[in-house]
């Protein structure tokens, strides 16, 4: 736990003991939380995952009168990724942020949000994911043994950085050294596109590209911001390739545990900083192009209608189909148009 947290922690105590009559301050301190919960996530501390996780662990506290403690683990200190799914999975941890992307390596259907070149801008993914293609992967997540905690956060629009040249059109992808998480998706997506897909955990990423392992990466603006990748890269080329969501996961039998109105105070605080964390995204994206065009990085605009092209001259889009089946391809189509 960072120190900033203990101070909250501590302040949250002491005022949830004033409030008791005298004597009954102690006994409470000594009991501590009637639950006591940890969400990791993969995020630097600064992401607005974690700010905005915070501030809702903080109104939860709130809310639940200290009955719900949850304690924040940001920047993979409780494990890399593929870890902590399972530990969210055996209960080791309660609640964990992970990317879709890394989720359809469990549920397969959470990938289809990253099909590459499928939604054209947020209007489009908020449709959506909070209409009938979020219902569907939440109730595949829940089958798979695992409860979203709150509608999906933003991971952004991904982006490709370079070291070597500035990526414009399908062709400047071949053959083109790329780390891509552990998510078939991407792999697949630059398989089509002729590159040579790396995966390697995120931990792993800034040594991978600083030793020259690959010469490119892709990821939203704010992870290339928070994890200073633009020491180890020279250009960013705006694909917007794949659009990703963070699912707040949270263990079935604890979050089964939790009385119905502390679960329900849960997800409305996790919600309303889904809402926020979402804000801060679409800020973030247009100030960072700005603050990372000053840290050297240099940025080029990308028509997409030639990747979507160049896909669709292969099978791409008609494997993934085929793998997510004609119901969760419907409810995709319906917003981006047909893509097969």
């Amino acid at each position: 736990m960072t120190h900033e947290n203990g101070r909250i922690t501590r302040r949250a105590v002491l005022a949830a003991g004033a409030a008791l009559p005298l004597g009954a301050g102690i006994a409470r301190r000594a009991s501590a939380a009637e639950f006591n919960f940890k969400l990791a996530t993969g995020q630097d501390p600064t992401h607005p995952v974690n700010l905005r996780a915070q501030e809702a662990i903080d109104r939860i506290r709130e809310a639940t009168g200290g009955r719900l403690e949850i304690r924040l683990f940001p920047a993979n200190q409780l494990g890399s990724d593929t870890d902590l799914l399972s530990q969210v999975r055996s209960g080791g941890v309660e609640l964990f942020n992970l990317s879709s992307s890394v989720l359809a390596t469990l549920v397969p259907a959470a990938g289809i949000v990253n099909t590459g070149f499928a939604f054209p801008g947020y209007d489009a993914v908020w449709q959506a994911m909070d209409g009938d293609l979020g219902t569907y992967v939440r109730a595949q997540i829940a089958k798979a043994g695992l409860m979203t905690a709150s509608r999906i956060w933003d991971n952004g629009f991904r982006q490709i950085t370079t070291s070597t040249r500035p990526i414009n059109t399908p062709e400047d992808l071949e053959g083109l050294k790329i780390r891509v998480p552990q998510a078939p998706t991407l792999t697949s997506l630059f398989k089509a596109l002729k590159a040579g897909p790396a995966p390697i955990n995120f931990n792993e990423l800034y040594s991978a590209l600083q030793t020259k392992v690959v010469e490119a990466q892709e990821n939203p603006l704010p992870i290339i911001a928070t994890t200073k990748l633009y020491e180890v890269q020279k250009y960013c080329s705006m694909t917007s390739h794949v659009w990703d969501g963070y699912w707040i996961l949270a263990n079935r039998r604890a979050w089964g545990r939790l009385p119905d109105d502390v679960r329900a105070i849960a997800e409305r605080e996790f919600d309303r900083s889904a809402a926020d964390q979402r804000a801060d995204i679409a800020r973030l994206s247009v100030s960072l192009r700005q603050d990372l065009t000053a840290k050297g990085l240099q940025f080029n605009d990308v028509d997409r209608e030639p990747f979507r092209a160049a896909l669709r001259k292969t099978s791409f889009y008609q494997d993934w189909k085929s793998k997510y089946g004609d119901e969760a391809w419907s409810k995709l189509e319906q917003v981006v148009g047909k893509l097969v």
